[in-house]
């Protein structure tokens, strides 16, 4: 099986929350907020392994798609939308195959968004955009959505981006119709034109066979959408397999018609900082779709850039309860927090705002004595309800508020959700400036609120957590990214010389020991969670680990593949990224970029000791290169991570099990430039090279302390399953996991050249 849509390269597997200066702070998901972590479950072992059973509601409830079968049908009024749900309407004669996501009309000329088009984008993932890749092109924000980077057309998201939180997120990025949007789906668009309407339809499967899919064989989902010249929209689900995408109409809210909802004042507070003072919230609503919140202080609010903003936080509360702890973050109902954060850059000082919170937009105003937030209300909350609005801001570090507006109770005016339940609106409701619905699963934890879990259940004992659950969770990927305050084990203490520093300890209710983890939990039905591959699947991506096969099964006696092949190559290189790769090193005054994160695809990374093939590239990326001394330079292995593989050099000396000296010279191709394949198949590039020494890494980064004789050794890895309230493991579930657990330790002993250990002990 050919994958049609490109994936994702080694590059890119990880995004960390480790310090927010690897991360756009704006572009953050809900699970990366700074708060510290609580407890969210109770915890009990089951021989090896650790359960954790979430409190009841700590990952809200999922909204799976239920509109198979059925059509949706927008009727335009003014610039809004009646919308109803029919029996399916489908059109059977689909048209031609699309070459591009480039749609053009010779008659029709559609009205959408105050404009009449003739022409659009058509995403391979279930969307139509206006006015984003053809003529008339202007730059939307955020990027991510419809941007000329995105090649698939359409409307795109970040990649670890919630389906919950990405669907009011896209509201004014640019006019759109979310047909059914779900992220990394490929195949083929087709388009019609009639004289009084355009039919576009997707035949499409999730992505399948590889490591961060869901399946090992491609899915059916079929959708249509009908464009009529008179500006009704019907969309029509004819079976489709999938059970989260984002559906619904965009179209740009204009203006600016405001309407104040609330003025609460609030008196001084004796001994609170004047920026954190607060002296008035008001809100907003504004075209009757956004929900402004500004919070007025007693001084001037401290500007982005001061490094004192770092840990202040503000929080804007609208609950249909009281609040009996005023605004916190956790507060029943909508909560949005405005977070000061450290700058992006390693030597940055400065700081930024970012707002966190279902619906909120990212963005922060500061204005003066005012700071403040916009974003839409969640599903359910229309005008007229009677709802208490509370305020609270904080400092660093501090573990209250310094100043609170107490809960107050007032009218919702001017502004409804923009979020519908499409299987039970009717034409009545509404009309709607945007309509959508997002299907999703449940809401992704906290990494640190899992950690504080475990940690405060059973004890600081561990050096890496990972966690498995039998629910899925809302994410477009089956793997999981890392993260971890870079704890120094049994001994305490940094680690210096890897590029990277220790941080944030108490927030994952760690003393000291705790080092690196899952995000989240890996689903026990997610490729990478199998044991083996189905018997029968083919696969000829060498993304994919069935295009191995023949190569692997040499090496075992059962005539299958290792056992659990995916899981190690997801745990291995994600626990690697406690200590790589973020060095940089100084060659001839230059100092060069390893990284940063992975290693650069041009790094030389060959594997010390390989974990099942000859030649294999770090785990953290890179590459082994032949030189052919001639300027080119073939590629024997990429720097991909499947099949699972072992760490570099490089990596061994950051990890604190070789010394420098154990490290040969190696070097870093630039500039490459594809120059053909040998004849068994393996690229060739042309690039400049640089040799590389580690003194270059040490007079950049220091010497990795504590050294070779001194550094941790012997690890212990928590292995966690994570279920539901009422609920318990599965033995498929508990079986995986104990598998996993055990190939792990095998997989560390023999990557790390038996210069350490692993253990797996709850």
């Amino acid at each position: 099986m050919t994958p049609l849509h490109p994936r994702p390269r080694r590059g890119s597997l990880v995004v960390l929350a480790l310090p927010l200066l690897l991360l756009g702070a704006a572009n953050l998901p809900a699970q990366f907020r700074p708060d510290p972590g609580h407890s969210i479950g109770t915890v009990r072992t089951d021989g090896k392994l650790i359960v954790l059973t979430l409190d009841e509601g700590a990952l809200g409830t999922a909204n799976l798609f239920d509109l198979d079968h059925q059509t949706l049908r927008f009727t335009p009024q003014g610039s809004r939308y009646r919308v109803e749900r029919l029996p399916l309407q489908w059109d059977g004669d689909f048209g031609a195959p699309m070459t591009s996501s480039d749609a053009a009309l010779a008659h029709v000329r559609f009205p959408f968004s105050g404009t009449r088009w003739s022409a659009f984008s058509v995403g391979v993932t279930g969307s139509i955009t206006f006015g984003d890749s053809l003529a008339g092109v202007r730059r939307v924000a955020p990027q991510s959505a419809g941007d000329s980077r995105n090649r698939g057309g359409g409307l795109a998201v970040d990649r670890f981006a919630e389906l919950a939180e990405a669907a009011p997120g896209l509201i004014n990025t640019i006019p759109a119709i979310a047909v059914f949007f779900k992220p990394r789906m490929y195949g083929t668009r087709y388009l019609k034109e009639l004289g009084d309407r355009a039919v576009v339809t997707w035949s499409l499967t999730e992505p399948a066979g590889g490591i961060q899919d869901m399946t090992w064989t491609p899915t059916v989902n079929r959708f249509q959408a009908v464009l009529h010249a008179n500006g009704t929209i019907d969309l029509s689900y004819n079976d489709v397999h999938a059970q989260d995408a984002i559906v619904g109409v965009y179209p740009e809210v204009a203006g600016a018609s405001e309407r104040e909802i609330a003025s609460i004042p609030s008196g001084a507070t004796p001994g609170a900082s004047p920026n954190l003072d607060i002296r008035r919230l008001r809100l907003t609503a504004v075209n009757g779709v956004f929900l402004d919140g500004a919070i007025e202080t007693a001084g001037p609010v401290l500007p982005e850039g001061d490094s004192a903003a770092a840990g202040v936080v503000y929080r804007v509360c609208v609950s249909r309860t009281k609040p009996a702890g005023g605004c916190t973050a956790d507060t029943d109902g909508l909560v949005w927090s405005i977070f000061g954060v450290r700058a992006r850059g390693r030597a940055s000082s400065g700081s930024r705002y970012f707002a966190s919170g279902s619906g909120v937009r990212p963005n922060v105003t500061v204005q003066g004595n005012t700071i403040s937030v916009r974003g839409t209300l969640p599903a359910g909350y229309k005008a007229g309800e009677q709802l208490y609005v509370s305020a609270a801001a904080q400092g660093p570090g501090a573990a209250a508020p310094a100043d609170q507006v107490p809960p107050q109770l007032v009218q919702l005016t001017g502004v409804n959700s923009p979020a519908v339940d499409f299987s039970s609106v009717k034409r009545q409701d509404g009309p709607y400036a945007v309509a959508y619905e997002s299907f999703h699963y449940l809401k992704p934890p906290r990494a640190m609120d899992l950690t504080c879990t475990v940690i405060k259940a059973l004890g600081d004992k561990y050096d890496f957590l990972a966690y498995y659950s039998d629910f899925r969770i809302d994410n477009p990927e089956a793997g999981t990214s890392s993260t971890g305050p870079l704890g120094g084990g049994p001994a305490g203490g940094a680690v210096t010389g890897i590029g990277a520093e220790q941080r944030n300890l108490a927030s994952y209710c760690s003393q000291g020991r705790f080092q690196w983890q899952y995000i989240q939990p890996v689903y026990v039905g997610a490729n990478q969670m199998a044991e083996y591959p189905p018997a029968g699947v083919v696969d000829s991506n060498r993304h994919n680990i069935l295009a191995y096969e023949h190569e692997l099964t040499e090496r075992t006696s059962n005539g299958k593949i290792p056992p659990y092949d995916y899981a190690m190559s997801q745990i291995g290189h994600e626990m690697g990224h406690r200590w790589a790769a973020f060095v940089s090193a100084k060659v001839n005054g230059e100092t060069i970029q390893l990284g940063p994160t992975h290693w650069a695809r041009g790094l030389q990374a060959p594997v010390a000791f390989p974990y099942q093939r000859p030649v294999e590239a770090s785990a953290m990326g890179g590459g082994v290169w032949q030189d052919n001394y001639d300027g080119t330079f073939t590629q024997l292995d990429d720097d991909y991570y499947v099949p699972a593989t072992g760490w570099s050099y490089l990596d061994l000396y950051l990890m604190g099990f070789i010394s420098p000296s154990e490290v040969p010279d190696f070097f870093i191709l630039r500039n490459l430039t594809p120059a053909g394949r040998d004849r068994n198949g393996h690229p060739i590039f042309r690039a400049d090279r640089t040799k590389v020494t580690i003194q270059d890494v040490i007079a950049v980064e220091g010497p990795r302390l504590p050294d070779v004789d001194h550094s941790q050794k012997d690890f212990n890895t928590g292995m966690v399953v994570v279920v539901e309230h009422g609920k318990v493991p599965s033995a498929e579930l508990l079986e995986k996991t104990n598998g996993i657990r055990l190939r792990w330790m095998d997989y560390w002993t023999t990557t790390t050249g038996h210069r350490s250990t692993m253990t797996s002990e709850p």
